[in-house]
């Protein structure tokens, strides 16, 4: 259970856990976060989202101090007057991927793969045209030889012969930790990132900058791709109600769901303590 008091940083997931699922956030959930932040609790946006979707995520969680992106590739502390200032940026090299799509398709079959290489404003996903990704207004067709020919911030992967949880079962038997991080965001693709890049690994930069303990980090998570930072953060570890199984079955509390301001909710009832 969560140790009595208030933790020392908060970090929440955007997608499917802050953010509803007509992509908005509530005042109710912007005026709590800003209650976190009086109180004097910094607020971490943690997201597989890459840099291309900072502004996006900005104005989804307008409290951050600081966001964790790419799924803890791209770390940012906005607290600086000056403008946002990039701790951490990490790639994956394109001939490694080429490699690792390789093991993937020997394994499992062809795959639809895209990639995403740029880190400006709201640019382009590169790849394979798959009609069940969501967002297809940010996508540009290009051959696979092209998407590799340089070093990406993550790759996404997707076969119709694969559930999304068998074919990350999958990868993760045929990729190296030391050569790529494989996980799952529920958008139904995997996601293929640099080694070493979690959600864990990209808060840790956020904690040993403020000096924070992991023990008094609380987190809210509701995909696989949240499972590193609940393992990490040992104030508290909650789920939305809407998460995947894995995600709840390590959690120490479930909260409502996204679409009822489950976050809020929760962070509500704490500062109300």
């Amino acid at each position: 259970m969560p140790r009595p008091g208030l933790p020392k940083l908060i970090a929440t997931d955007l997608d499917g856990t802050l953010v509803r699922s007509d992509d908005t956030v509530s005042a109710f959930t912007h005026e709590v976060l800003d209650r976190v932040r009086a109180a004097g609790i910094p607020v971490v946006g943690a997201t597989g989202r890459g840099p291309r979707l900072a502004e996006l995520s900005r104005n989804d969680i307008r409290a951050a101090d600081f966001l964790v992106m790419a799924g803890g590739g791209w770390v940012v502390d906005q607290t600086d007057p000056l403008g946002p200032v990039v701790l951490r940026e990490e790639r994956l090299p394109g001939t490694v991927l080429t490699e690792l799509l390789a093991a993937l398709e020997a394994g499992v079959g062809p795959l639809t793969v895209m990639v995403e290489a740029l880190d400006t404003q709201d640019a382009p996903l590169w790849g394979d045209f798959d009609p069940t990704w969501p967002y297809p207004d940010r996508f540009e067709a290009r051959p696979r030889i092209d998407c590799c020919s340089t070093d990406v911030i993550k790759a996404f992967a997707r076969t119709p012969d694969h559930d999304v949880d068998a074919l990350l079962d999958a990868a993760r038997r045929i990729v190296p930790p030391e050569q790529a991080t494989v996980t799952q965001a529920g958008l139904g693709f995997i996601e293929i990132c640099p080694p070493g890049v979690d959600k864990a690994t990209g808060l840790a930069v956020v904690a040993d900058r403020l000096g924070v303990d992991p023990a008094e980090v609380l987190v809210f998570g509701d995909m696989p791709n949240d499972l590193p930072m609940f393992e990490w953060a040992g104030w508290g570890r909650v789920a939305v109600s809407n998460a995947h199984p894995s995600v709840r079955s390590i959690a120490d509390e479930v909260t409502l769901r996204n679409d009822d301001d489950g976050v809020a909710v929760y962070l509500d009832r704490l500062l109300s303590r």
